[in-house]
């Protein structure tokens, strides 16, 4: 965004909070929420080269969609496209716009099921269930670290090698839909984890069978990959275990890691390119977002980031 554009957009957010404040009488949270759905909304919107005065219906059903393949919360999503009619409507209202884009843009059947999100409470509840006293314990531990800290599919996490794995520098590399490859960051948590679980792999009596040496979790019982039934039966059971009620599966924690960074304000782009999806935008976006930009979003705005072992 350049600076005349920055300006405005800071001119109408603080005739915005004017109007919050004063005419709608909004309490500090309900303010604050409304603050951070703008925010939200002119970061994308700057992202994608839109100004908001001539911003149209299909800029709006764009942004929806962009939430939606994020995987973010159904009820976060209402939230952030509630904001996004507020402010809008204010925007007419005040005469900066002749119309309203938001008048036809429909939020997400909360009726409908999404995938379950974890709360940060749960997913340290879920890795303390885990019990380091058996042999997979802290195999177990560096696959939901890993799950969790870069947002991986099962199938992923499975496929995911020790070759791929660039823990100096702080990155995996992994194998997506359509053989397509990326790099994501991994925080220091999840790389203390696992090189803990590649000493006690090491320490085993267990015989990895040939071709699967290379791959980072195996079973102990077979000397294999892990498939993704076995993935799913150590999530269901550290749930059960840490009395979380909700139904959740390996596919939650990717939900939840982006969940998490969109609510903590992390860049759309950034999150799309970390989770490999492509309907966010074009594939043009991984070859010019700056691998630095990547891991400094995790920074800021994954809350296991900073926490436990110092990071890279």
């Amino acid at each position: 965004m350049d600076k005349g554009s920055a300006d405005k957009s800071s001119a109408l957010v603080k005739g915005y909070e004017r109007y919050l404040r004063l005419e709608r009488g909004l309490s500090d949270n309900t303010f604050r929420s409304y603050r951070f759905d703008v925010d939200r909304l002119l970061r994308y919107f700057a992202e994608q080269g839109i100004d908001p005065l001539t911003a149209t219906a299909a800029d709006l059903h764009a942004y929806a969609a962009a939430l939606h393949d994020l995987g973010i919360e159904a009820s976060t999503q209402a939230r952030l496209l509630s904001g996004a009619r507020s402010f809008f409507r204010y925007l007419a209202m005040e005469g900066y716009r002749d119309d309203d884009p938001t008048e036809l843009l429909e939020g997400p059947r909360l009726g409908v099921h999404y995938p379950e999100v974890l709360t940060v409470e749960e997913i340290d509840r879920l890795i303390g269930a885990i019990d380091l006293s058996r042999p997979e314990g802290q195999r177990d531990r560096a696959l939901i670290e890993t799950l969790y800290s870069c947002g991986l599919r099962v199938s992923e996490l499975c496929g995911l090698r020790l070759s791929c794995l660039y823990l100096d520098e702080g990155y995996i590399r992994v194998e997506g839909k359509g053989s397509k490859q990326r790099l994501v960051p991994i925080s220091g948590r999840a790389i203390h984890e696992l090189q803990l679980w590649f000493i006690d792999r090491q320490a085993t009596s267990v015989r990895i069978r040939r071709g699967h040496e290379d791959y980072v979790f195996i079973s102990l019982r077979r000397g294999t990959a892990l498939s993704r039934i076995t993935v799913f039966h150590i999530v269901r059971t550290l749930s059960a275990a840490a009395g979380i009620t909700k139904t959740i599966s390996p596919h939650t924690l990717r939900h939840s890691f982006a969940t998490h960074l969109l609510e903590g304000g992390a860049n759309l782009r950034a999150i799309q390119a970390m989770l490999g999806h492509e309907s966010l935008a074009t594939t043009e976006i991984y070859t010019h977002i700056d691998r630095q930009m990547l891991r400094q979003e995790l920074r800021e705005h994954h809350p296991f980031y900073g926490r436990g072992p110092s990071e890279k």
